[in-house]
């Protein structure tokens, strides 16, 4: 298809002009003109665009993009990240906050129904909108199962701090780095907060709140929207896809 005509429905879908965010969310790199076969990816960096280059994609679509609110210099190994992208006429697309905040195929709904979690509400304030979601679990579900749960989904050990009772029936999860959103789950009376990384002026909260929380991991939060987000493109228009992971161990 139409690079252009995939693009426009992209932005459409993801309502990327509806967040405020310092990420340039949308077309960041123009490549050919015509799509055929996508890759996405958590991170843009020089690893994902060469293992693009090598998977000849004509399209990658990423969480985290190249460009964060400020002009950068093309020099250096930025030169070298563009140069790889042009040279290979590869598109690269970003969508930062619309795609943890998409009620569909965003990080944290389809983390949310991964787990199980029903009745699911916008949740997570984030400069005036909200991020993440919240849900119930059917039945009382011991915290330490659910992180045995995340750990299938992502491959890797979560992090628990367990500052309430070892039965949740109430969940919020906002991907990434939102360890401080753990105060809204607690005042709107949730049992458990799931984020991706922890901060070290956090960890008393959590105790002292008598809440539970999971660190699941910043980079294994956020491998979910970009893949359903590909299925997604799949379905509608018969695009192939692979998804390329670069784990950070963060």
């Amino acid at each position: 298809m139409q690079r252009d005509d995939l693009v426009t429905w992209l932005d459409d879908f993801l309502k990327i002009s509806d967040y405020p965010d310092i990420s340039l969310n949308g077309l960041q790199v123009e490549g050919r003109d015509e799509v055929g076969r996508i890759a996405v990816a958590v991170d843009g960096a020089q690893a994902t665009f060469d293992d693009a280059v090598a998977a000849g994609v004509d399209m990658l679509i990423v969480h985290h993009g190249l460009f964060w609110g400020k002009p950068l210099a093309v020099r250096g190994h930025v030169k070298k990240r563009i140069k790889t992208l042009l040279d290979a006429g590869i598109s690269l697309y970003a969508a930062h906050i619309p795609l943890d905040a998409h009620p569909e195929v965003g990080n944290n709904a389809v983390l949310a129904r991964e787990l199980g979690m029903v009745d699911l509400e916008p949740f997570g304030g984030w400069q005036g909108v909200k991020i993440g979601f919240k849900g119930r679990f059917p039945v009382g579900t011991r915290v330490h199962d659910v992180a045995d749960r995340l750990g299938q989904l992502t491959g890797m050990q979560s992090l628990v701090h367990q500052g309430g009772g070892d039965l949740v029936t109430s969940g919020g999860i906002v991907s990434g780095a939102a360890a401080w959103s753990l105060v809204e789950a607690d005042e709107e009376g949730l049992d458990l907060f799931i984020t991706g990384e922890p901060k070290h002026e956090v960890f008393h909260e959590a105790f002292e709140r008598r809440i539970n929380v999971i660190y699941a991991g910043h980079y294994d939060t956020e491998t979910f929207g970009v893949k359903a987000l590909a299925a997604r493109l799949a379905d509608e228009f018969g695009l192939e896809w692979t998804f390329f992971d670069r784990p950070t161990g963060l």
